[in-house]
């Protein structure tokens, strides 16, 4: 892992080092959305991210452990990015990312659909939403 420079010994202020910019958890929010993407896929966010940022975010992800890449199985050119992990076990602050901003903002008719199956049992959500992540790695 790259020797990141840590402000403190917070674990809030830890993880934020690794993952707490605005692009680096819409990348995982992608990659838990559609389990794995290529670099194309990503640049075609409805956030429109800059491809500078965009190779910057990943080689930071995966130089943390919280992606991999591999071989993209139609193409030579291209790699897939995938969740180890490390980065499926962001799952459940996902879920609560999504839970509060459903409190304050309008958020799309299939997201509300999946935060209600959230709240019928959020431990089984979970279980079954890490293990579907987990058969992609």
């Amino acid at each position: 892992m790259k020797d990141t420079k840590k402000r403190s010994d917070c674990p809030v202020s830890c993880s934020l080092d690794i993952w707490g910019d605005k692009w680096s958890l819409l990348i995982v929010r992608d990659l838990m959305i559609a389990k794995q993407c290529t670099y194309g896929y990503f640049l075609k966010s409805d956030e429109k991210i800059a491809t500078n940022i965009l190779a910057s975010r990943l080689q930071t992800l995966e130089e943390n452990k919280i992606i991999i890449k591999s071989d993209h199985p139609d193409s030579k050119a291209k790699v897939l990015y995938k969740l180890t992990q490390k980065g499926i076990d962001l799952l459940p602050l996902m879920i609560e990312i999504n839970l509060w901003a459903e409190k304050y903002f309008t958020i799309p008719a299939a997201r509300k659909a999946m935060l209600k199956e959230v709240k019928k049992d959020k431990e089984k959500f979970i279980k079954t939403a890490t293990k579907d992540l987990k058969n992609t790695v």
